[in-house]
C-alpha cells in the first residue's frame, strides 16, 4: 500500500483503533489519539528506522485499512487489547514477545484485588499452579499508558491492590477515595458490583455498564435513597466524560517520535558478573538525548559459564537483534575496546544490518577516557552525539550492576 491510497479511506482525526488488512485477514491492530495522524505515520520515509523492517513489510503486504472510533483514548487502549487477544494478528504477535506484555488481573479472593502483571510472571505462576488470577485482561503493549489508564479507571471504580492493603497505606488511599468503603453495610456486595463493572469495562462494554448503573440509580431513587442514587449518577457522569489528558499526552509523545525526521536512537550494552557467576547483560536506550527507561532490557546470560564478556555480549546482541519490533538503533555503544567492537560488528553482519558501532574506553578508575570506532568518517557523528553516547554508556553500567546485584541477592536465598 502507498501513502497516496490513504485518501480513499476517509480516516477521521479522532481516537480509536485501526486495522491493517490483506484481503479480509487482519495483519495488525493499533490504537491512536488521532487515527488520521497515526495511520499516516506508517508511510513516513524513516519507518524502517523507527519501527523496523517487520512493520515496513506489514504496510507493504496490506491492501486495506479499517478503523473503529472510540469516545476517548482510554477506550481505544482497552479495545485494542481485546481485539489483539481475539484476532491474534500476525504482526502484533511477532512485534513483541507475549511474555513481556502487561496484563490486568482480578484475583480470586473474597475481596478481589486488581493488579498489573507481566506476562512472564503470570506464565510462571500458572505453570506451578500458584496463579491467583481469576480474570485476565490484555495484552497491553505499553506499560506506561496502562498505568495512566488504571489511575483514570480507579477514580471511577475504586479497587484494592497490593499497595492499598498495606497497613501504612490504608488511610492515604481512603482519603483519595481510591479504595472501596470496607466497613460500611453491604460493603462487600457493593465492591463486587464495582469489580463486575471493571470486568465489563475491560471487555469494552461501557454502554452496558452505563445502562446497568442507570437502572440501579432509578431503583435507589424509587426507594428515596437519594444519596446512593447521586453517587451512581457521579459514576455515570465520569464514564461519559472520561478525562484522559495524561493518556493523550503519552500517545502524542509517541506519535511525535514516530514522525520526527531527526530521530536518533542510541543503544548501549554492558555485561556484569563476578568471576563468571550470575552473569547478566543489559541494553539501555537514549532517544534524541533523553534516556528512555521504559525501553531498557535485561538479559540473563545462558551460553557462558565463565568470565567471557565478549561471548556474553555476542549472546545479548544476537537476542536483541531478533526483536526488530523494538526499532533499529542509529548507533550501538559497547563498553570496552576493539574486541567488543569486533563482536558487535560480527553479529550485525550475521543479521545483515549496517549500524555504526562505537566503544567507550575506560581508565583504571572506570571513567570514560575515549570513544573509539573502526569505521571511517564517523568522527562528526561521535562529536555531535558525544554527551548522549556517554550517557547511554553510563546508564548501561549502572543498570547492569543493579541487575547483577538483584540476581545475586535472589541466588543467596
Amino acid at each position: 500500500m502507498k501513502k497516496e491510497n490513504l485518501k480513499k479511506f476517509k480516516i477521521p482525526d479522532k481516537p480509536g483503533v485501526y486495522f491493517f488488512l490483506k484481503n479480509t485477514k487482519i495483519l495488525y491492530i493499533g490504537k491512536a489519539t488521532s487515527l488520521k495522524d497515526r495511520i499516516k505515520s506508517y508511510f513516513s520515509k524513516d519507518l524502517i528506522a523507527i519501527r523496523g523492517p517487520m512493520i515496513l513489510d506489514m504496510t507493504v503486504q496490506a491492501d486495506n485499512i479499517k478503523f473503529q472510533e472510540t469516545d476517548n483514548v482510554l477506550e481505544a487502549l482497552i479495545l485494542e487489547a481485546e481485539l489483539i487477544k481475539k484476532h491474534q494478528p500476525k504482526y502484533n504477535v511477532k512485534e513483541k514477545d507475549d511474555k513481556s506484555w502487561n496484563y490486568v488481573c482480578i484475583t480470586k479472593e473474597e475481596w478481589p484485588k486488581v493488579l498489573i502483571e507481566r506476562g512472564r510472571n503470570l506464565m510462571q505462576k500458572e505453570k506451578i499452579k500458584k496463579s491467583n488470577c481469576a480474570y485476565k485482561f490484555g495484552p497491553y503493549t505499553n506499560g506506561t499508558q496502562l498505568k495512566e489508564a488504571m489511575k483514570i479507571i480507579r477514580r471511577i471504580f475504586p479497587y484494592l491492590d497490593n499497595d492499598a492493603v498495606k497497613k501504612n497505606n490504608k488511610e492515604f488511599y481512603n482519603q483519595l477515595n481510591l479504595v472501596p468503603e470496607i466497613n460500611s453495610k453491604n460493603a462487600l456486595t457493593e465492591y463486587k458490583k464495582n469489580i463486575n463493572n471493571l470486568k465489563l469495562f475491560f471487555q469494552g462494554k461501557k454502554k452496558k455498564i452505563i445502562l446497568n448503573l442507570k437502572k440501579e440509580m432509578n431503583k435507589h431513587a424509587e426507594k428515596f435513597e437519594f444519596e446512593k442514587a447521586n453517587e451512581i449518577k457521579k459514576q455515570i457522569f465520569a464514564l461519559e466524560h472520561i478525562n484522559d489528558i495524561a493518556l493523550i499526552k503519552s500517545e502524542n509523545t509517541q506519535e511525535n517520535i514516530l514522525s520526527f525526521s531527526n530521530y536518533f536512537r542510541i543503544e548501549a550494552y554492558d555485561i556484569a558478573h563476578m568471576s563468571g557467576k550470575n552473569m547478566v547483560g543489559v541494553m539501555t536506550v537514549v532517544e534524541n538525548g533523553q534516556v528512555a527507561k521504559n525501553q531498557y532490557k535485561k538479559f540473563i546470560i545462558r551460553t557462558q559459564t565463565n568470565a567471557n564478556d565478549t561471548g556474553a555480549l555476542e549472546e545479548v546482541l544476537a537476542r536483541r537483534l531478533r526483536h526488530t519490533e523494538w526499532g533499529i538503533p542509529s548507533l550501538i555503544v559497547v563498553d570496552g575496546s576493539t574486541a567488543q567492537i569486533n563482536v558487535a560488528e560480527r553479529v550485525l553482519l550475521r543479521y545483515q544490518m549496517k549500524i555504526p558501532v562505537v566503544s567507550v574506553v575506560k581508565d583504571e578508575k572506570h571513567k570514560a577516557k575515549a570513544i573509539k570506532s573502526r569505521e571511517k568518517n564517523i568522527e562528526s557523528l561521535i562529536k555531535k552525539h558525544k554527551k548522549s553516547i556517554l550517557l547511554a554508556n553510563s546508564e548501561a553500567h549502572r543498570f547492569a550492576i543493579s541487575f547483577y546485584r538483584q540476581k545475586s541477592r535472589k541466588g543467596m536465598f
